[in-house]
């Protein structure tokens, strides 16, 4: 898997100085004002890749799903900062690569697939939040290829106000696998994980259509009561 060439920090603060003068806006971490992403907040934002299980498979994440973090995904996701996906897309890419160091021999080829957003997520948003993230990190999801791997199927509704098992049954069906994956290894990357009820649906899918679900990666995750490997 073939990785992009980081830009040089003295670089990198040379373009969001000059960004700065063109274009102000405030962090979205923490609303310092003429920065994208402030310095403070950049370094809240190194990864710190732990392992919970949901359902007892394996979940590599990056971040906590707290402070700075939440804020600024928060500000990616649904503020319009697409300027803080090359900063999101680091810690994710390290949550990816220690999932694939614990791949098994016999996973010569591993794909990362997503999870697709729905219809009325993607005309708000006009992006998928995990694929940009991983094209900036220099990762290919197998999900941006064409056909895609999996297809959004029963509709479900909002998960909010849902305890774990009510999110589990709401998803199920959700999400349908477009074609036979026998001899497919893959790990399942989202964005956030909570109780795990998307992720575990993606697994289902892929699963019932053959595939070999190594693991899931996320981005960050929000601590509750979750065993940790």
């Amino acid at each position: 898997m073939k990785f992009s060439e980081p830009i040089t920090g003295a670089l990198l603060g040379a373009v969001l100085d000059a960004w700065a003068v063109l274009s102000p806006v405030d962090c979205s971490g923490c609303g310092a004002p003429d920065r994208g992403l402030c310095p403070v907040c950049r370094v809240a934002l190194a990864a710190s890749v732990h392992v919970s299980t949901r359902d007892d498979v394996a979940v590599w994440s990056a971040l906590d799903y707290s402070g700075v973090a939440r804020r600024v995904i928060g500000a990616y996701k649904d503020g319009g900062r697409t300027d803080a996906a090359k900063a999101l897309a680091a810690p994710l890419r390290e949550a990816v690569v220690a999932a694939l160091a614990h791949a098994p021999p016999h996973a010569r080829t591993v794909h990362l697939v997503t999870i697709p957003s729905s219809r009325t997520a993607w005309r708000i948003r006009g992006f998928h939040p995990v694929e940009l993230m991983l094209k900036r990190g220099g990762l290919a999801a197998s999900e941006v290829l064409r056909p895609a791997v999996l297809r959004t199927g029963t509709q479900s509704v909002d998960q909010v106000g849902l305890g774990a098992i009510g999110r589990r049954q709401n998803k199920r069906g959700s999400l349908v696998a477009r074609r036979s994956l026998e001899g497919f290894c893959c790990l399942v990357v989202d964005d956030i994980v909570t109780t795990g009820a998307t992720l575990l649906e993606a697994r289902r899918a892929l699963v019932a259509a053959g595939a070999d679900v190594l693991g899931m990666v996320t981005l960050a995750e929000t601590r509750r009561r979750h065993p940790v490997v």
